[in-house]
């Protein structure tokens, strides 16, 4: 308020300023206008006054003659053939003969005296002399600097009336908003109906939803403020020195999780703090959308970023690895979706239910290839693998049945997983229902044709596979010829993949796993490798355990295990790209995510001692690993 006053006085005063000066002008032109003339003409007059008393009172007492009677200033042309001239003398005072009277008077000067002498004086008349005086006819201060006309006057006078109204129409709103300012403001009520319209606005629940987001982060950061790192080592530090895992967060919305289990999970490659999990149907919500596709954030417990919905239960989801907007499941009915996190709730492209597609359940898919040249893999339980590209859902690019002709039951192949060593793009494994693993190929090769290849077949598990997966590429070794696979009969297994022989062998080969790990108290539903550490895989089972293995420390039982929440059946394992956590999905719909500590972190060391771990199992393996398959 103080600074809004002190504008409101600089205002006036130079407001009084402009009207000051218009009015000393207007003051200066009256007195010009009306100023006497009389100084100028008085100065004429005094000055001709002057010049007639030079010429007329002044006049000298001989003046110089010629013989023609003119003066020395007259004409040209003499009268007479012989001219004396008076010649003045400058020793004489005076002259013998007067002088003609009818001479006329010269102008006045100052002339020395004159002698007479003789002379023949005609007489001539004296010709007239016009004497004039060249002045300019002007009044006094002609020349000085001509002041504004009286049009230009007039325009500054308008001007200075144009700015003096609008500098008083500024103040007058200046003092209008001082006065808003001060005076209290009145608080508009809104009617139900008004207030209803506004809560129930689409901008006005997406800003709500937005704001409330960003908030919710910053306060649920868990990060410790009043550390005081001058104290020694406290006792939670046991839980990051590898000894045991230490639970980070657990994720669970009333409103769209509650009564649903947890089919997949996953994390993103572009956001780490992001992770993605499906839902199947809640039986006792028959308005509600069948699957349910959610995005959680890390940093934001209590609610999920994202909600996707879908016709059909969703049974796999996945981040796309080259487009971290995109997120792709796998439904009940067959059909493949896509969501964009930028779009809708709904799907933004999806393939058709038709024969050209898949017709069962989809539970695995992957996606292959680089950057600019990759497709999506996708397996069901009607023995069919399809490849599709992202951006056209309409039909596969591809499509490859899954047959095996020798099968003594049934030819089809009810494939439950799937799996692609690092780099390979045409090679793939699947698991079964029937418990087996097959190896087949996209595209014919040398040697090989498209689909199942059976020349080997994986047999070890006396349950459907739940679960497979592949050793990550990484590190100075490579372990990537080594798989896991999970089944529902307690056991987790772990294999070498074979490659075509260059001698032939019998056909319909069987290869026994390396090594069989049974310590599970349930189904085990899912197994994965750590992607930073060469020697830790996790297993899920229906008891409710996750179990963290080290093959350089144990092989008879994990060096971790931990009960999920409530003990119900675990569904789901991912582990974050750090390989430090573990997202788990269960079946009461909380999907918890677990921080296994510096255990994550290999030495340098690790892989050598896997490598002699691997090769103590394919030696105290016994003999006949490919042998004659009898059904």
């Amino acid at each position: 308020m103080e600074r809004r006053r002190e504008e409101l006085e600089k205002k006036r005063q130079k407001l009084a300023e402009l009207r000051r000066a218009r009015e000393e002008r207007i003051r200066l032109v009256t007195q010009q206008q009306e100023a006497p003339t009389s100084g100028g003409s008085s100065t004429a007059r005094r000055q001709i006054d002057d010049l007639v008393a030079s010429l007329v009172g002044e006049r000298p007492a001989t003046p110089t003659l010629t013989i023609d009677g003119s003066s020395d200033g007259g004409s040209d042309k003499g009268a007479g053939s012989s001219t004396a001239i008076m010649s003045p003398s400058p020793y004489s005072s005076s002259s013998s003969h007067p002088l003609h009277h009818d001479a006329l008077p010269l102008v006045g000067r100052l002339v020395p005296e004159f002698t007479s002498v003789e002379a023949v004086i005609f007489d001539i008349p004296p010709k007239e002399r016009v004497v004039y005086n060249k002045e300019v006819q002007t009044v006094e201060g002609s020349f000085e600097p001509q002041g504004p006309s009286e049009e230009e006057l007039r325009e500054q006078i308008k001007e200075e009336l144009a700015r003096e109204e609008q500098l008083r129409l500024e103040i007058l709103e200046a003092e209008r908003l001082a006065a808003e300012e001060i005076a209290p403001q009145e608080v508009l009520e809104l009617t139900d109906e008004e207030r209803k319209a506004i809560l129930q606005s689409t901008d006005f629940v997406e800003f709500v939803d937005h704001s409330s987001k960003i908030l919710e982060r910053a306060m649920g950061e868990r990060y410790d403020f009043m550390k005081d790192y001058t104290l020694g080592l406290d006792d939670e530090a046991e839980d990051h020195n590898g000894n045991r895992m230490r639970l980070v967060c657990s994720y669970h919305d009333d409103r769209w999780t509650k009564n649903r289990s947890v089919t997949d999970v996953g994390w993103s490659s572009k956001y780490p703090e992001l992770l993605v999990s499906s839902y199947n149907k809640n039986p006792f919500a028959v308005n509600e959308p069948d699957g349910i596709v959610c995005v959680w954030n890390i940093h934001l417990a209590d609610r999920p970023e994202f909600v996707f919905h879908s016709q059909s239960d969703v049974l796999t989801v996945r981040f796309s690895d080259f487009h971290p907007n995109l997120i792709i499941g796998g439904t009940y009915s067959g059909q493949i979706l896509l969501w964009d996190t930028r779009a809708k709730s709904l799907p933004v492209l999806k393939t058709h239910l038709s024969v050209g597609g898949h017709t069962h359940p989809v539970y695995a898919m992957d996606m292959v290839g680089t950057q600019n040249a990759h497709n999506l893999i996708s397996v069901s339980t009607d023995g069919t693998m399809c490849s599709w590209q992202l951006d056209m859902l309409a039909q596969p690019q591809e499509s490859l049945s899954l047959d095996y002709p020798t099968h003594p039951i049934t030819d089809e192949v009810a494939v439950t997983t799937l799996g692609f060593p690092d780099g390979e793009t045409n090679a793939f494994w699947v698991g079964t229902e029937e418990g087996a693993v097959y190896q087949a190929n996209r595209y014919a090769r040398a040697g090989s044709q498209a689909g199942i290849n059976t020349t080997y077949s994986y047999k070890g598990h006396f349950g459907p596979i739940t679960g497979l997966h592949f050793h990550p590429l990484f590190g100075p070794m490579d372990f990537s010829d080594l798989f896991l696979t999970c089944s529902v009969d307690w056991t987790v297994k772990l294999w070498r993949k074979r490659s075509h022989a260059k001698t032939a062998t019998p056909d319909n080969a069987l290869v026994l796993p390396l090594y069989s790990f049974e310590t599970a108290d349930d189904y085990v539903y899912d197994v994965k490798w750590s992607p930073t550490h060469p020697a830790i895989f996790g297993t899920v089972e229906g008891s409710g355990k996750f179990d963290v293995w080290n093959l350089n420390m144990d092989t008879e039982v994990p060096v971790m295990s931990t009960v999920v929440g409530a003990g119900k059946a675990l569904n789901k394992l991912s582990w974050s790209k750090d390989g430090r956590h573990a997202a788990i999905g269960s079946s009461d719909g909380h999907v918890y995510v677990y921080d296994i500590g510096e255990m994550a972190t290999p030495s340098t060391e690790d892989w050598d001692i896997l490598q002699r771990t691997v090769n103590e199992m394919i030696s105290t393996q016994s003999h006949g690993n490919i042998v004659t398959n009898e059904f």
